[in-house]
């Protein structure tokens, strides 16, 4: 054995400092020459950048490329940037502050789509869902009676709630037991949905005696509508025409420069007086307004700001539970819808790393109520940006970027009237809506219940509600026809299927 002396071991620290010196020296000066070398080449910054994003979100492996990624982030934010007008909107009447509803949102946004992208590399966007803020305002709030206080605790713990489920096993499970054929019309309905909010949105299509109606031209000129209603819902007409032949001829980005186009029609025809904004009827100004600042809201009104008093009572316990099941199968529709267009899904109709997708938005909405905004989630809108030719979370994180810019540039960003995002949703809605082509129609077993789901969801105005439709029905024409025997029907799907005829009954 050899035995050492301090001498000797202070001698050797010594000389193995002085060794790593010249390591380091040598080292930083290699890299040195490296960048003088790569900055004379042309292979600089820009390169290596490329090339780090390269490696990070796998772009070769899935035929995209920076430029296209960014262009379907771009897109994707285009048609989801209306929430951050909407949702502090909707939420203000419940007595919140909407400067920090809107903080809230834009910054919520911007942690669930990051968590997207580092969790799974997918490209989808995460934002309040719409629906669950009306939810939250009006019934938990305006109906039932709760504080705004009470209902963010509930979507709190329902965020908890989630994030433990999606560590286990179990909304994987959910998301992986749906056959394919009624992924495929989950699909198709979530088309069919997102190009009627669209139609909407535009007020092309409006509440008529028979459920909904034209927009009624003719009259809205004889009353005085005509040049604020009447044209926002002609340039959302000419908006689709135009994304529609851009989307022809195949040019790259078509969606986004649809929106651009309708845009700058709008801000043409308010300058020159044919656009008359009239906040009363919900059209706004499409000018970009900065005669405000550029002054950042706090978001501390909305911030922590929980009550857990009514935790332990019954309505609390139906509110959360609404809550996680409209989010649930809202994000899982979405997930499914938006996948599948992208064909992400394998070969057995699954999801890969859908864990990561299910933990972000859980984390997101937990974020979210932390920060003061309703349930946030997995917005259909995302369908938007892979329809441009997003597929990584490159994609996702251009999203997140843009999100936390528009707390710098908001009057720009909100400018954006929703008669111009309008194209892009009835476009994208064409798009989703062609995966019925993938589904057997010879089987109607497998037809039937996937036709369910895809008109439930404009009809019902709900993407859960399609879900549980098409769910029940799969499980029921199958076992009456005896097409069960040759089909893997599993365990899981029967269980849905018994929970969502005892919520119709029971809620």
């Amino acid at each position: 054995m050899v035995r050492v002396t301090q001498r000797t071991s202070a001698f050797g620290l010594f000389y193995f400092q002085k060794s790593s010196l010249r390591l380091t020296i040598r080292i930083k000066y290699h890299r040195i020459l490296l960048s003088i070398y790569l900055l004379n080449t042309g292979y600089g910054v820009k390169a290596v950048l490329k090339r780090i994003l390269e490696t990070t979100f796998k772009l070769r492996e899935n035929k995209t490329s920076v430029r296209l990624e960014l262009m379907a982030g771009l897109t994707t934010f285009m048609t989801i940037a209306y929430i951050l007008a909407v949702n502090p909107s909707v939420l203000s009447t419940t007595g919140m502050d909407a400067g920090a509803v809107f903080m809230a949102t834009a910054l919520a946004a911007c942690l669930g789509t990051v968590f997207m992208a580092v969790f799974a590399n997918y490209p989808f966007a995460l934002a309040p869902g719409m629906g669950l803020n009306v939810f939250f305002a009006y019934t938990v709030v305006g109906q039932m009676g709760y504080s705004w206080q009470v209902a963010l605790a509930a979507v709190f713990i329902e965020g908890i709630i989630f994030i433990l489920l999606s560590l286990t096993k179990v909304r994987e499970a959910i998301f992986n037991c749906i056959p394919p054929a009624l992924k495929y019309g989950v699909t198709s309905g979530i088309g069919l949905f997102i190009a009627f909010i669209g139609l909407q949105n535009a007020k092309i299509v409006i509440d008529g005696p028979f459920l909904v109606a034209l927009y009624p031209f003719k009259a809205a000129l004889a009353n005085g509508e005509f040049y604020s209603t009447g044209i926002g819902a002609l340039l959302a007409v000419i908006g689709i025409l135009m994304t529609a032949v851009f989307t022809a001829k195949n040019y790259s980005g078509a969606i986004l420069y649809g929106i651009v186009f309708t845009w700058l029609l709008g801000i043409f025809c308010e300058i020159t007086g044919i656009y008359v904004p009239d906040p009363a009827l919900g059209m706004h100004s499409v000018v970009p307004d900065f005669s405000l600042g550029m002054g950042i809201p706090s978001v501390m009104p909305t911030f922590m700001q929980f009550d857990f008093s009514a935790v332990m009572s019954f309505n609390f316990i139906a509110v959360m539970l609404s809550f996680m099941f409209v989010d649930l199968f809202d994000t899982i529709g979405t997930l499914i819808g938006v996948a599948s267009k992208a064909k992400m899904l394998d070969k057995d109709g699954k999801l890969p790393r859908v864990r990561g997708a299910l933990l972000a938005d859980a984390m997101a909405t937990t974020c979210g109520a932390v920060l003061g905004t309703s349930t946030v989630t997995t917005t259909v809108e995302s369908s938007a940006g892979v329809t441009a030719g997003g597929r990584t979370g490159l994609t996702a994180l251009t999203v997140a970027v843009l999100f936390l810019l528009s707390i710098l540039f908001a009057p720009l960003f909100l400018a954006v009237p929703l008669f111009a995002t309008a194209p892009a949703l009835v476009i994208v809605g064409f798009s989703m809506f062609s995966s019925m082509l993938n589904i057997d129609f010879s089987d109607l077993s497998e037809a039937i219940p996937a036709f369910i789901a895809a008109v439930a969801m404009p009809f019902t105005y709900s993407i859960s509600e399609g879900i549980s439709m098409g769910i029940i029905s799969y499980v029921i024409i199958n076992l009456a026809s005896g097409s069960y025997r040759y089909k893997k029907i599993s365990v899981l799907m029967h269980i849905l299927a018994i929970i969502f005829v005892l919520k119709y009954i029971y809620v």
